[in-house]
């Protein structure tokens, strides 16, 4: 059964590799797994043949055979409990690499998405010179916390898994700010997740697609 994933048609990173299909992407390169790609639209990410696969008109959706997925990190628990080689065999090691799955998304992402929200929403509002150092310094506390639990470590349990993934995703709208800048050891770790060779062909993949789009 051939694997189907949805992403934006013209997406609005810029070709930075930050829409959420990037994550899906990276962990079936890393898996080894074959899929396609279904382009949409920002008109059909809300029409009823993608409501019906995603509720919440987003990307990225997967699909294989009669089973459809949403949300980019359920959709990655799946590839990792499905193919070997994104989680640990040992129990408490996989318990804890999925533990680290949930705190990117959940402890880590937020600040650092609100912040890149309120750069592009907030710019010209009276209150964005003072809400900024605000959003920054709930960004600095899960940074120093999460630094010093990496600490000189390559990964964050061992080998390579789908925990570190998802961090080094979320931790890559920091990349080149001040403020990631202020934890060597985490610019480092996301450099280690770039230099992959999966992380790289689904760099690749999804800046052709921006290419494409804007040459079009």
């Amino acid at each position: 059964m051939t694997i189907t994933i949805t992403a934006f048609e013209r997406s609005p990173d810029g070709g930075k590799g930050l829409a959420r299909d990037m994550r899906v992407r990276w962990a079936l390169e890393e898996v080894g797994q074959p899929y396609d790609v279904r382009l949409l639209s920002f008109k059909a990410m809300k029409e009823p043949a993608h409501l019906a696969l995603h509720p919440f008109g987003q990307i990225p959706t997967y699909e294989e055979g009669e089973l459809a997925l949403f949300e980019s990190g359920a959709i990655v628990l799946h590839i990792a409990q499905r193919h070997g080689g994104l989680l640990p065999d040992e129990a408490n090691g996989r318990a804890r690499a999925i533990a680290w799955m949930f705190a990117a998304l959940n402890t880590v992402e937020p600040p650092i998405f609100d912040r890149a929200l309120a750069k592009i929403l907030e710019r010209d509002e009276p209150w964005y010179e003072q809400r900024l150092p605000v959003l920054e310094d709930r960004i600095r506390k899960r940074l120093g916390e999460l630094s010093g639990r990496l600490g000189d470590a390559d990964w964050l349990e061992g080998e390579f898994s789908a925990g570190d993934l998802l961090m080094v995703s979320v931790l890559l709208r920091l990349k080149g700010s001040a403020l990631l800048d202020e934890y060597p050891n985490l610019s480092a770790y996301v450099a280690r997740g770039e230099a992959r060779p999966a992380y790289k062909r689904a760099f690749d993949a999804q800046l052709a697609v921006f290419a494409a789009a804007s040459t079009g």
